[in-house]
């Protein structure tokens, strides 16, 4: 062999060798696109804005699912995090559980509030407390507000620190998680953890119902209908009402009937008899 030929059969081998690396690298980001579409968290924080997510993975998506996350899983940990979001939808739960570590320890709040919920619930696991609030904690201080509202939880729906509370979903809030703007909204109307203030409450209301979050849309419509942190919108009320109650919420649902049946019967004694329509 002469040394040009050489040299040129050594050009080829690293020319397949760079292209089987890109073809490497690009499948990797088409699994994780894939991986996205079908098992995405909407409320995961890693989740990029242009992926909308689900809410549940749908059971003819399951296989899939798992088949593109495992492949992603192996460079993202958000794909890591969908990987247990797969398995765990198809009930397996000690896969689950495993991914959900491995994301937990590279990070990932979702994973680590997954995590805290099936321990403290002992779901596929040994029931402890104690390592879910640590692992809720962990979440509500990196600023995953489900890891606030979690932790509130375990102390039986109100938070154990109030301030500290309200401190880690503001910091939440600012990321434009819609949850964080809610619960901290509900504090502020409240006066929990902090002053109570109604026309930032309604601010915060206003700002999760525009990414339509179904609490916040009911709550804007009780706002707006009272005139409570501002201007008083029948018309405005009944459209956040009738938002929220397509996305399933009881409360606006009852308003709207409270709406449409506003006049309350009662008999001598001040006891509800019926309500009349119109």
């Amino acid at each position: 062999m002469s040394k040009r030929s050489g040299a040129a059969s050594i050009v080829a081998l690293l020319a397949l060798a760079i292209a089987s690396f890109h073809s490497s690298v690009y499948g990797q980001s088409a699994d994780l696109v894939l991986c996205d579409r079908i098992a995405a968290d909407p409320a995961d924080p890693d989740k990029p804005a242009d992926v909308k997510g689900t809410p549940e993975i749908a059971q003819s998506d399951i296989a899939t699912a798992i088949k593109f996350c495992k492949v992603a899983s192996a460079s993202s940990r958000r794909a890591l995090y969908e990987l247990g979001r797969a398995y765990a939808a198809n009930r397996q739960l000690p896969e689950a559980m495993s991914a959900w570590r491995k994301a937990a320890d590279k990070g990932s709040t979702s994973a680590m509030v997954e995590l805290g919920v099936m321990i403290g619930t002992g779901t596929g696991v040994a029931k402890d407390p104690a390592a879910a609030r640590k692992l809720f904690e962990r979440a509500a201080e990196a600023g995953n507000p489900r890891g606030v509202t979690n932790l509130a939880a375990l102390t039986g729906g109100a938070p154990s620190d109030p301030v500290k509370a309200r401190a880690l979903l503001s910091k939440a809030a600012e990321t434009d998680s819609a949850e964080a703007q809610y619960q901290l909204g509900l504090m502020t109307a409240d006066g929990v953890g902090g002053a109570k203030d109604d026309v930032a409450a309604r601010a915060l209301f206003e700002k999760a119902a525009a990414q339509n979050h179904p609490g916040a849309l009911e709550r804007m419509g009780a706002f707006a209908q009272s005139g409570r942190g501002g201007p008083q919108d029948s018309s405005a009320a009944k459209a956040y009402y009738e938002k929220a109650a397509a996305l399933g919420n009881e409360d606006a649902k009852a308003a709207l009937k409270r709406a449409e049946c506003p006049y309350v019967i009662k008999d001598k004694n001040g006891k509800y008899v019926t309500s009349l329509c119109f």
